[in-house]
């Protein structure tokens, strides 16, 4: 199957972008090198280097008001306002407490909660991170509503729903601070779309919320990549959870689909070495022109085969399956003289 059709980016966003500027250089794309990550597009003007270039992403965004609706002015609000920290501090062992935590998440809107520490080099440069834990949760997406994005990517109810998630994500994040205040203990909160101090992927990947996919996404072992993350940092004391190898790296390096319905061909079939590690990366100066000129894109996610309702779970047992074949092929080859009693 080839590509749905191929887009070339105007040069009314081009323009945009500061003279001689990479975003896949600023991502760190070839280096060699471990380092912290820099400040891209969705970090706040005099952080980023491309000030007119999200200014102009956002002008788009705030001309369509039901986008301005869905991400700045949810019916509901963004969760409570802060409350104060409770002078006592609650009594509790760390597993306890992340028992605690994560009930009460689920019970809030969150659909999973994973747990990490803090990981200093995944903190974007100019920034600090004042706590050493970190909970990272997700909220998962009306798949009908982001599949419109490749049904007609020019229509504007996938990227509502992008901002109902966010606005779901945040009112989470300020449950779960008020409740880590009401335990005598503190946090700070950090939510999307616009981008903090911490680096989600590599934090969700560390709490055990999913394996990285070849569009640039996390890929769930039951949501797919249908969903937003946002995250709370606290020096509650919490047990840590562990990352997940359920097969989906295994898988998308042979499936070809979000490759395929690209429509900047900004996926790439191979991995690349990005601050020293390999991994998929998305090219950056091809995917924002056509994100900013559909408000949102969200294709990739949209048609991962792991976002489809239902999916997920089947693949998981799928990929497990295929790795314990491959396992008994490799234990052959490794053993050609072995009998069944040694095996």
């Amino acid at each position: 199957m080839g590509k749905r059709f191929t887009f070339h980016a105007p040069d009314h966003v081009l323009e945009k972008f500061p003279e001689g500027f990479s975003g896949n250089s600023q991502n760190g794309v070839g280096e060699k090198q471990a380092r912290r990550p820099k400040p891209l597009i969705w970090h706040m003007p005099g952080i980023t280097p491309t000030v007119e270039l999200r200014e102009y992403v956002l002008e788009n965004f705030f001309s369509i008001p039901e986008l301005v609706k869905a991400f700045w002015e949810p019916d509901d609000g963004r969760g409570p306002e802060p409350n104060a920290k409770c002078s006592i501090k609650g009594q509790g062992t760390s597993e306890e407490w992340t028992q605690r935590i994560k009930d009460f998440a689920l019970a809030h809107g969150a659909d999973d909660v994973g747990i990490t520490p803090v990981i200093p080099g995944e903190i974007f440069e100019g920034f600090s991170c004042p706590f050493p834990n970190l909970i990272v949760f997700a909220v998962k997406h009306d798949y009908e509503l982001l599949a419109a994005a490749p049904s007609n990517p020019y229509d504007n109810t996938h990227a509502a729903e992008l901002g109902t998630q966010y606005a779901r994500a945040a009112r989470v994040a300020a449950e779960i601070g008020n409740f880590i205040h009401d335990q005598g203990f503190d946090r700070e909160l950090y939510l999307g779309p616009d981008a903090h101090a911490i680096n989600f992927l590599p934090h969700a990947i560390a709490a055990g919320m999913g394996e990285l996919g070849k569009h640039g996404s996390l890929i769930h072992p039951r949501f797919g990549s249908g969903f937003r993350l946002s995250a709370v940092a606290t020096d509650m004391p919490l047990a840590f959870d562990e990352p997940l190898d359920f097969g989906a790296d295994d898988f998308c390096s042979t499936c070809q689909v979000c490759f395929n319905e690209c429509p900047p061909d900004a996926i790439s079939n191979e991995k690349k070495v990005v601050r020293g590690v390999e991994k998929w990366s998305v090219d950056f100066d091809k995917c924002i022109p056509y994100f900013n000129e559909t408000m949102g894109c969200g294709i990739c996610i949209a048609v991962c085969p792991w976002t489809r309702p239902g999916v997920a779970d089947n693949l998981v047992v799928k990929m497990a399956r295929r790795r314990a074949r491959q396992e008994e092929k490799d234990n052959a080859v490794a053993n050609p003289n072995a009998t069944v009693q040694d095996a």
